[in-house]
């Protein structure tokens, strides 16, 4: 496994194939407060590549250029989140998506540990660290731990995915969770326009 590590954008010409797995680490769990401050990505070959966003940053062509293609799929763990972050940092919704998180919801009604590290523990039998969760994403300079923590954050999404799959075929929940993730993106901007603990669909 090799780790990646960039300042502002991903290099040019950088193809990370049609399905990215991508994650974000920000300065708190407030999209429309705390700054994005690290966006990481794999294309499921056992690599990272890692981002460093710099304070007050807007743009990013390369990374805006792969989260708008629409002939790439993102993966996210709780989308809802890093979608509603890079919306508020870039002006961009991520699109099109997929979320293990929903997908477990949605799949796994039988349990209510839908976070990524149940869902590895469980479906992958693979154990992860949380401890640099909680850490100064916003630092210069990020640590080995940090950075070991935000790889790990995707390296496993890809294959995730496809356990997920098949339980959701299985269970014939396939055709719903994709029509969550059609939301997703609008689920998130409705975040950050306002409308976060509001049910828009109830009476």
């Amino acid at each position: 496994m090799t780790n990646f590590s960039y300042s502002k954008d991903l290099p040019d010409n950088l193809d990370l194939g049609k399905i990215v797995a991508v994650d974000c680490e920000t300065m708190g769990l407030n999209p429309g407060r705390d700054r994005l401050c690290v966006v990481q990505l794999s294309s499921g070959d056992g690599h990272t590549h890692i981002v460093q966003i710099e304070k007050n940053q807007t743009k990013a062509q390369n990374l805006t250029r792969l989260l708008e293609n629409k002939n790439i799929l993102k993966l996210f763990h709780f989308g809802r989140f890093d979608i509603a972050i890079l919306y508020s940092t870039f002006g961009l919704l991520a699109s099109p998506v997929y979320c293990t998180k929903v997908a477990s919801k949605i799949a796994r009604t039988y349990t209510d540990r839908h976070g990524l590290k149940n869902l590895l523990a469980e479906l992958l039998e693979i154990d992860i660290s949380k401890q640099q969760q909680s850490s100064d994403w916003g630092a210069k300079t990020l640590s080995k731990a940090q950075i070991e923590y935000a790889a790990t954050d995707v390296l496993h999404l890809h294959a995730l995915r496809e356990k997920l799959n098949e339980m959701l075929e299985r269970e014939n929940r396939a055709n719903l969770a994709e029509e969550c993730f059609k939301f997703l993106p609008i689920r998130a901007a409705l975040d950050i326009k306002g409308w976060d603990n509001i049910d828009i669909f109830e009476h």
